[in-house]
């Protein structure tokens, strides 16, 4: 177990059915970049069981958090929706992860797009002063197939927007366009159909994408991935990596968990 920390469950919030989120202690050696994954588990029958999961939290929080899906009969997931305050979880001590804003070239606008639990890496990033200092403006789409499912909201639309340290920020340069697809909501759609009709560009006032002002973070299903790496790579956006930026990156890890 040399490989983890053991921290605490200090909160739980479930969501919906299928969604939920809960805060850790955080180790004071526990150090990651904004937009990084760790491995999180339990421990079952003495062994760890584990799966990657992006920090929600900034990496200058005191505490972790971290959301979640539902799987009835996942192996983690099943187990990890019931925990309660006082649990213990295991943390690896080693982030990783290519969703951080060093990896997308300079430009004007950072697209953030995400589905579902897709969400999580980019609440990191728009907590972080960098990103604002990179960017002129920063757009957090997120796409969910019913409106409960819009997972922190508030959090974006209401609280971050007062923070003390990134709210002016935030405030500024952060545009929030969350999407449905199965309910009646004011926006309405997937990301790849949004974007390709220009309706999302219309909806904010901004020009359609450009491979010469804009930089793209994409995290969500393996199909959704897909679709906006295709719609990217046909517009002239080359994939970067770690050590080698580009106009766009995607994170692979922990889809369809």
């Amino acid at each position: 177990m040399n490989a983890y920390n053991e921290e605490q469950v200090l909160s739980v919030h479930h969501w919906t059915p299928e969604l939920f989120s809960f805060k850790t202690t955080r180790s004071p050696s526990f150090r990651f970049s904004n937009g990084q994954f760790t491995m999180i588990g339990l421990e079952i029958d003495a062994r760890p069981l584990m799966r990657a999961y992006s920090m929600v939290s900034a990496n200058y929080d005191s505490e972790l958090e971290f959301f979640s899906i539902k799987v009835p009969h996942g192996p983690l997931t099943s187990r990890l929706q019931h925990i309660e305050i006082g649990n213990k979880i295991l943390v690896s001590k080693k982030p990783t992860g290519t969703l951080m804003i060093e990896n997308v070239l300079p430009g004007r606008t950072l697209y953030l797009l995400s589905t579902g639990t897709g969400l999580a890496p980019f609440l990191s990033v728009i907590k972080a002063p960098e990103t604002y200092d990179r960017f002129e403006r920063i757009v957090l789409v997120h796409g969910c197939r019913r409106i409960a499912e819009l997972a922190y909201a508030d959090a974006i639309t209401q609280h971050l927007p007062n923070d003390e340290f990134i709210g002016e920020l935030l405030r500024e340069k952060l545009t929030y366009y969350p999407t449905i697809t199965r309910e009646p909501f004011r926006n309405r759609g997937r990301i790849t159909d949004l974007i390709g009709s220009g309706k999302l560009f219309d909806d904010i006032g901004l020009e359609p994408l450009s491979v010469d002002r804009d930089r793209a973070m994409i995290c969500g299903s393996t199909d959704m991935l897909k679709d906006l790496k295709d719609l990217l790579i046909a517009r002239g956006f080359r994939e970067g990596h770690s050590g080698d930026p580009g106009e766009f990156i995607t994170e692979k890890a922990f889809v369809d968990r």
